[in-house]
C-alpha cells in the first residue's frame, strides 16, 4: 500500500488537559497528538477517562485547564455556534450504536444530511454508498429492532461516515459483540483507515481489536482485511494510549505495549 501521500499534519492535539468533577480529578495533564490518517486506541479501566476524551474533542465539555485543537480549531476557545460547524466535520460512533428506534435504516443513516437540507438525490446516493461500504445496502427499510447487534453497529458506522468526516470517534464499537462479529466491525474500521485515510480515536476494552488493527491492512483489490506480511516496511498508523487514574501511563505502538515492563500494563494485557 502506498502511503507516501499521507499528510503528517496534526488533526487532534491535547495539551496538558485536566478536568475534575465534584472535586475528583478525572484527567490530569493529558497530552497527545493524532496525525492525519492515524488511529489512536484509548485503553483503561472503567472511569479512566476514555470516553471523556471523545467528549472533550467534540467540545461537549470544556476542560478546567489545558488546550485542545481539532482540525486546526482551538476547541477550548470556541463559541457553541462555531463548535456546531466543526462537528459537521467529525463522525461519531456511539456505544451501543444509539440508533433512532422509530426510524428505518435509510432515515437513520441520512439523518444528518436531512438536517443539513442536502438535496434528496444526493442523499439517496450517499446513503447507498455508505450502506454499501458496510455491506448492508439491502437493509434500507428495516428498523433497528429487526437488526442483529453487529448490523446495528454497521449502520451506526454508515451514519458516521455519510458526511465524509475528516475525523472519526469510536466509543467501544464492539462492546457486547461476539468475537466473529467484532472482527467484522474492526475490518470496517481498518477499511476506513486504509482506503479513506480517515483519522480516528478509538475507545475499546478489547485488546484483540486494537492488535488486529495494528497488524492488518485492508486490501482494496481483494476487498478484505489481511495480515501484514512478514518483511513489509509497514506503518500501521495505529498506536495505543493507556490511561490510569486520569493520567497517560503509556503511549506507543503494538510492539512497545506488548513488551512494556510496566506491571500495570502487563496485568492489563492479561485481563
Amino acid at each position: 500500500m502506498d502511503q507516501s501521500n499521507e499528510s503528517h499534519e496534526p488533526v487532534i492535539v491535547f495539551e496538558d488537559v485536566s478536568i475534575a468533577f465534584d472535586g475528583k480529578q478525572v484527567l490530569s495533564g493529558l497530552s497527545f497528538t493524532l496525525l492525519h490518517g492515524q488511529t489512536k486506541v484509548l485503553f483503561g479501566v472503567a472511569g479512566a477517562g476514555k470516553t471523556l476524551v471523545l467528549k472533550l474533542a467534540l467540545g461537549l465539555l470544556r476542560p478546567d485547564s489545558g488546550r485542545i485543537v481539532v482540525l486546526g480549531n482551538e476547541v477550548t476557545a470556541m463559541k457553541e455556534h462555531d463548535l456546531f460547524a466543526l462537528r459537521q466535520r467529525i463522525g461519531m460512533v456511539f456505544q451501543e450504536s444509539a440508533l433512532f428506534d422509530s426510524l428505518d435504516v435509510e432515515d437513520n443513516v441520512s439523518f444528518r444530511l436531512r438536517e443539513e437540507k442536502v438535496p434528496r438525490e444526493e442523499i439517496d446516493k450517499r446513503v447507498t454508498d455508505a450502506l454499501r461500504f458496510v455491506e448492508l445496502e439491502k437493509t434500507l427499510k428495516l428498523f433497528p429492532s429487526e437488526l442483529s447487534g453487529g448490523m446495528r453497529r454497521r449502520v451506526a458506522i454508515a451514519r458516521a461516515i455519510i458526511t465524509n468526516p475528516e475525523v472519526l470517534l469510536y466509543d467501544s464499537p464492539t462492546a457486547g459483540l461476539d468475537p466473529v462479529t467484532s472482527t467484522t466491525i474492526i475490518e470496517l474500521l481498518v477499511k476506513q483507515r486504509d482506503v479513506y485515510k480517515t483519522s480516528a480515536l478509538l475507545v475499546t476494552h478489547r485488546l484483540q481489536d486494537a492488535f488486529t488493527m495494528a497488524t492488518h491492512y485492508f486490501d482494496y483489490d481483494k476487498n478484505k482485511m489481511l495480515p501484514v506480511p512478514r518483511g513489509w516496511d509497514w506503518d500501521s498508523k495505529t498506536s495505543f494510549i493507556v490511561l490510569k487514574d486520569g493520567e497517560k501511563l503509556f503511549e506507543g505502538d503494538a510492539a512497545e505495549i506488548a513488551n512494556s515492563e510496566s506491571s500495570y500494563i502487563r496485568e492489563y494485557l492479561t485481563l
